[in-house]
């Protein structure tokens, strides 16, 4: 598969790293359905890449809205063959901390999102893709979610963003194998410390003390080097079934 002939379903699209994947199709030639809450960042950027964008408002944990958003992407565009999940969320917060117990229904919330959200959406979407004509490698789609180095080496206060991205990485093999004999692959990304709009509310210095704990190169990944390996997946029909850590040999220490 190549960008260009890409329609793809990005959620979250309208920030962060999926903001920055949405560009990077639309640069290389291809079209980009965003499906995310925020709509004020989302019809900004349908219109301003009209007629390689379109946006719809949609909660990843509802089937009806997902169920919706991919019935008018393929509506739009014919046919999707590409998804990449970005929405989530990360609250901290200590399982019994000096301001009480983890809340239950916080920790359901980011399960919810960050993993069933991720699911939901990939499993409607591979329903679609199965329908999709073979390119000349045989290749339907391809899928890529979004975990974290949090899935492997979770700081402090992350019990359940760790736990949602590791079930993010770990799903991935079970559905690459599964979805195989339909010509559709599943790869997963771990990013580190990327420069995401959760980093906004920091103070400069204590971005570049963030980045300073990267061994190389030190600094906060840019998310448009996450969308150049979500390009590099695409177009190499070799990757499947593996979560590919993208953070500049960081390993994350407890605090």
């Amino acid at each position: 598969m190549k960008i260009n002939d890409c329609t793809a379903l990005i959620s979250g699209g309208a920030s962060g790293l999926g903001e920055a994947t949405v560009r990077r199709i639309v640069e290389k030639g291809g079209k980009a359905f965003i499906l995310d809450l925020d709509e004020g960042k989302g019809m900004k950027l349908q219109e301003k890449m009209a007629g390689s964008v379109v946006f719809q408002k949609a909660d990843v944990t509802s089937e009806e809205e997902v169920a919706s958003a991919i019935q008018r992407a393929v509506d739009t565009y014919q046919s999707i063959n590409m998804v990449v999940n970005c929405a989530g969320i990360a609250p901290p917060s200590k399982v019994a901390g000096r301001k009480g117990v983890h809340s239950l229904a916080q920790f359901s919330k980011v399960i919810e999102i960050n993993l069933i959200g991720t699911f939901n959406v990939l499993r409607l979407a591979a329903q679609r893709m199965q329908e999709n004509e073979e390119n000349e490698l045989g290749e339907k789609g391809v899928i890529i979610n979004t975990a974290s180095v949090a899935a492997f080496d979770g700081q402090i206060g992350q019990a359940a963003y760790s736990a949602s991205k590791a079930g993010v990485a770990g799903m991935t093999l079970p559905i690459a194998r599964e979805l195989a004999r339909d010509g559709i692959r599943v790869m997963t990304i771990a990013p580190g410390l990327f420069h995401t709009p959760m980093f906004d509310s920091l103070p400069e210095e204590a971005r570049n003390t963030l980045g300073e704990s990267v061994p190389f190169p030190k600094r906060l990944g840019n998310p448009s080097e996450y969308a150049q390996l979500v390009e590099a997946i695409v177009e190499n029909p070799m990757l499947n079934g593996e979560t590919i850590r993208l953070d500049g040999a960081i390993r994350m220490q407890p605090k």
